[in-house]
């Protein structure tokens, strides 16, 4: 048997892109710019490879996933009021405007999302109130288009977190956090999800945010065991990188796809986060983006 990999984040040679933030999630690689949501600060964030960072907007009831429609609008989940906001193409002012309220499908705080080639945004949610103490609840996974109809296109899932569509656009690939799984769907042209399946069972660590490699590996964030992996169809775990700091989500990008971009840090708690040490961070990988 071949031996798994196990790396300290020091050994990688991770350097800091940007600190002084909140909570930093949701990154993406777009038009040659890193965005991203920091989350208790409402802000969401796009970055170069210099680190020279702007605001592109505000969202009061905290931003979480990001992706944008084939006309090129940037779409954004507000998580706490549950709604899909909008910023049209090429709008420098950053207004929003609103795409869906989600509050009658998602039955607690909606978090990450996906967009497909066609223009579904899939959206997670908590499915509890887990921050106040409640158990882990199945929940659903919600279909926005983009005319703003919204539906229920998956249930029974454990807290459904990061997401990746493969580049074929077919596969819709989902981490189930409090399940300590990927778990995948066929994408049909409307936008609904069958064949479910597992797509790697974890076994233990707790998978938050996720991105693809061409070789369609998976690198997952796991904060609560501060480590990386890189895990294959099956899951066979490829690679593990012990982090310093906990791992909330990754993806890859730069100019040749093989700038793994790591957002970190040292709590979950909104209240413990105002000391600004989250960090992002980055380190060079053998395998580029999927295309």
């Amino acid at each position: 048997m071949t031996a798994i990999r196990t790396t300290p984040a020091a050994a990688t040679k991770f350097e800091v892109l940007e600190k002084g933030l909140r909570f930093p999630e949701a990154p993406r690689w777009h038009a040659g710019r890193l965005y991203y949501s920091d989350m208790y600060a409402g802000e969401v964030r796009s970055l170069d490879l210099n680190g020279h960072a702007e605001v592109v907007t505000r969202v009061p009831g905290h931003p979480s996933g990001l992706g944008w429609w084939p006309d090129g609008s940037l779409v954004i989940v507000s998580m706490q009021d549950r709604r899909l906001l909008r910023i049209a193409p090429g709008d420098p002012s950053g207004r929003t405007t609103l795409v869906a309220d989600l509050s009658a499908l998602a039955p607690f705080h909606c978090n990450d999302l996906v967009v497909d080639a066609r223009g579904h945004a899939y959206v997670g949610n908590f499915g509890a109130d887990i921050g106040a103490g409640a158990p882990p609840e199945p929940t659903c996974l919600i279909c926005v288009t983009p005319d703003g109809r919204a539906r229920k296109v998956a249930d029974d899932l454990m807290f459904p977190n990061g997401m990746v569509v493969t580049a074929d656009d077919r596969t819709l690939i989902v981490a189930e956090t409090f399940a300590s799984r990927l778990t995948a769907f066929d994408i049909a042209a409307d936008g609904s999800l069958s064949n479910r399946r597992v797509w790697a069972v974890l076994g233990g660590p707790l998978p938050d945010g996720i991105c693809l490699d061409a070789q369609n590996a998976i690198w997952v964030a796991a904060p609560f065991s501060n480590e990386l992996l890189r895990v294959g169809e099956g899951g066979k775990v490829h690679e593990r990188i012990e982090m310093a700091s906990k791992p909330i989500a990754c993806v890859l990008g730069g100019p040749d796809g093989r700038t793994l971009f790591v957002l970190t840090s040292d709590d979950f708690e909104p209240e413990k986060t105002i000391a600004r040490s989250a960090k992002i961070e980055i380190a060079r990988v053998a395998v580029p983006a999927s295309a």
